[in-house]
């Protein structure tokens, strides 16, 4: 494993380890508008500053709450706080997402966290996509089932219309709210679909990890499945809307 995915793990091991105490009260507080255009909680800005404390060495960091911090040739994009609507409610499916872009503007490394259950996701440039657990050694190839029965449907509550057409087409789905932890659980789950604005903090790591996989992006979906026909036929959908 390179010195840069050991610095992620350790740092997302720091977070996970001051989650499981309990959330403080501050982290709760509402700040100001980030970069990436949600207000930020003090809960984002802890774990910025702990990635910023372990990352910083390896190259600039662009983070969806503060924008650019510190120097370097290689840029490492983060979102601190995957899903943070979803930790400040206390609903267990949120987590972390680090993606590196080398000198020569290849991403060359990406990392996703479950924080709710210390699921990890990793790709570097030179091997295939791993998962694995916070505090573990041990790696394999992402979980899959060749029968999922769920999709995964990143901001179905702003797409009405096509959560009517999934529905029609019997494409079941749950709409978890964590964009890089969703794309992360993409070989095991039947489809993921997003519909909205794309932001590079939301996407850079975790479609690093749907290395494999049927792959769709525009400009305002992404879809990915196991499946290629499941990519058409979702697609098919969108363009009829």
């Amino acid at each position: 494993m390179t010195d840069f995915l050991e610095a992620c793990l350790k740092a997302n091991e720091e977070i996970y380890t001051a989650l499981q105490n309990g959330f403080e009260t501050s982290w709760f507080e509402k700040t100001e508008v980030g970069a990436g255009g949600d207000v930020s909680s003090k809960l984002d800005l802890f774990a910025e500053a702990v990635f910023f404390k372990h990352l910083s060495p390896f190259g600039q960091i662009e983070s969806e709450e503060s924008g650019i911090m510190g120097e370097g040739e290689e840029k490492i994009i983060i979102d601190p706080i995957d899903g943070s609507s979803n930790a400040l409610s206390l609903f267990p499916f949120y987590g972390t997402s680090v993606a590196k872009i080398n000198a020569e503007g290849i991403l060359d490394a990406a990392i996703v966290c479950n924080l709710a259950n210390g699921d990890i996701f990793l790709k570097s440039s030179t091997a295939e996509v791993k998962q694995g657990k916070l505090f573990s050694n041990i790696f394999h190839t992402p979980h899959t089932t060749a029968n999922g029965e769920i999709g995964l449907f990143e901001k179905a509550y702003a797409n009405p219309s096509l959560v009517a057409a999934l529905d029609k087409e019997k494409l079941k789905f749950r709409s978890p709210g964590a964009i890089a932890l969703s794309l992360a659980y993409a070989h095991s789950v039947n489809y993921v679909l997003f519909m909205g604005e794309f932001r590079i903090y939301d996407f850079a790591a975790g479609l690093a990890l749907c290395e494999g996989l049927e792959v769709i992006v525009e400009a305002d979906y992404v879809i990915v499945s196991k499946d290629k026909n499941i990519v058409v036929q979702i697609e098919t959908l969108i363009h009829q809307l």
